[in-house]
């Protein structure tokens, strides 16, 4: 099952863009933004909502890890890899120190690179930062919540937070139910469809204005999947 996580890549180096770009899209798991400049990727980190970010450090309008340090400051959360040319110990710290959470020398492996970005995804969807929306409300996994436009706070069981987290990795995929009993409960032959009709039941007296016209976790042949 796709999973897409949204990275955005801001090189100024068209080449590197396009090789990196076309290597993350063989695999299922991601979709790919570019930006050459660093002005464009902070108005792009800003306004899209992306899984991870890959900011080079030289860039032509400003030094990535000066625009790093923007993007921190004004609250941007998401995980960020810089590269950099830069091999001396200095450099790297000067990029941590920013805000990034990883930093990978050029030239690089494209394994070591995907590798990298897979970990640092793996520990922000882990760690209380890690934010999605989900129509009008905000999703926090690591807490089990939602929260509305009035703040009103929504308690999530664990299998519930299971439920919306996979499919919103969907995107406008549908998930069937096998896949998703898989996905939330594993290899457990106690658990029958009925078991998630009824998780999937509660969510939406949870979530929905009006449960039995759901517009939020919908209903498709053969599975479910979340309204856009």
């Amino acid at each position: 099952m796709s999973t897409a996580r949204k990275v955005l890549l801001v090189d100024d180096d068209e080449d590197l863009r396009t090789s990196l770009k076309d290597q993350l899209v063989l695999h299922d798991e991601f979709e790919v933004s570019e930006a050459a400049t660093a002005t464009k990727g902070i108005e792009a980190a800003k306004t899209g909502r992306f899984d991870l970010v890959v900011f080079d450090v030289g860039l032509p309008d400003m030094d990535g890890r000066e625009a790093v340090k923007l993007l921190r400051k004004s609250g941007f959360k998401t995980p960020i890899v810089m590269l950099t040319g830069n091999t001396s110990d200095a450099d790297q710290i000067l990029g941590l120190d920013a805000g990034a959470n990883d930093y990978v020398l050029k030239p690089f492996k494209f394994a070591v690179l995907l590798a990298r970005i897979r970990a640092q995804l793996r520990q922000h969807e882990q760690s209380e930062d890690a934010v999605f929306a989900i129509g009008s409300y905000t999703f926090k996994p690591a807490s089990k919540l939602l929260i509305d436009q009035t703040g009103s706070k929504i308690r999530l069981t664990e299998k519930e937070t299971s439920i919306l987290k996979y499919l919103y990795r969907s995107g406008d995929k549908v998930v069937s139910r096998d896949v998703l009993l898989h996905e939330v409960w594993g290899y457990n032959a106690g658990v029958t469809t009925h078991t998630l009709e009824t998780h999937i039941y509660r969510l939406r007296q949870k979530i929905e204005k009006d449960p039995s016209n759901a517009e939020l976790l919908i209903t498709e042949s053969g599975g479910y999947k979340l309204a856009p």
